[in-house]
């Protein structure tokens, strides 16, 4: 059989999911950790649940192993769960399949993904994406619970993540250009992980710039770094030694005229 992938809020609790599932023994499988997991905020907002890879051993007895799900069986009931979820929420929307980035950082097309067509879908999308990312989490939730599989789904609004895609990574070669000719650092406004991961695939190859991350919770945000510092265009008029070298007259002005001191 393939290798089954099981979540659950531990990797303690993945791994006893497989078991039951399996019908099998902790000696019996070998099970490769693809995602610990981690604990989220208030409601439980910005959480991930656990990852795991199961492979049945072939001296286990695999009489009692559970069918696998065929991946147009978890599409089906992704939708059908989404469907339902909009119903419940009172929006009026058409559920329409899409073809959307990997929001692991992974450079294919996510597995699973929908667009959601109709009118006025703001309160859907909510402040930034907010409401459309939790939306998200919790069908993932969901799906992964009824199907006893994990694969990233992707949910937009009026294509509010594309257009929003298009855009950063309009800003991040915009900026990129902006740094590489003045020599000095840009910080981008604060963004989510999926956001900033779409500035650092954007840059990844720049041949002038790097990009790291900064800051912790939702203040965390992308810095646009150039590869070589700026520069110092300033002349200094000093006295010179008797071997022409430069000697500032105190490490004060030198200090100011530091990159790194900025």
């Amino acid at each position: 059989m393939e290798n089954l992938e099981i979540s659950g809020k531990t990797v303690d609790e993945a791994i006893a999911k497989a078991l039951k599932q399996l019908g099998v023994e902790r000696e019996d499988i070998n099970v490769t950790i693809l995602n610990e997991g981690k604990s989220g905020g208030l409601f439980g907002l910005g959480s991930e649940d656990a990852l795991i890879s199961v492979e049945l051993l072939a001296s286990a007895n695999a009489g009692n192993v559970a069918p696998v799900p065929t991946a147009e069986a978890v599409v089906a009931s992704a939708r059908e769960t989404l469907e339902e979820l909009l119903k419940l929420m009172g929006v009026e929307g058409t559920v329409v399949p899409g073809t959307y980035p990997d929001e692991s950082g992974e450079p294919n097309s996510a597995p699973i993904a929908f667009n959601i067509e109709g009118d006025d879908l703001g309160i859907l999308i909510g402040r930034r994406g907010q409401t459309l990312s939790s939306l998200q989490y919790i069908l993932r939730l969901m799906v992964g619970h009824k199907t006893n599989t994990w694969i990233p789904i992707v949910i937009d609004a009026e294509s509010y993540k594309q257009r929003r895609y298009e855009a950063i990574q309009a800003l991040a070669h915009r900026m990129a250009e902006t740094v590489k000719t003045k020599g000095t650092p840009f910080t981008l406004e604060p963004m989510p992980p999926y956001e900033r991961r779409i500035v650092h695939m954007a840059l990844a190859n720049h041949s002038a710039v790097f990009t790291e991350s900064i800051g912790e919770g939702e203040s965390r945000k992308v810095v646009i770094k150039p590869k070589r510092p700026a520069t110092n265009r300033n002349n200094f008029s000093g006295p010179r030694n008797n071997g022409g070298s430069f000697r500032p007259r105190n490490n004060s002005t030198l200090n100011n005229d530091n990159p790194n001191h900025w």
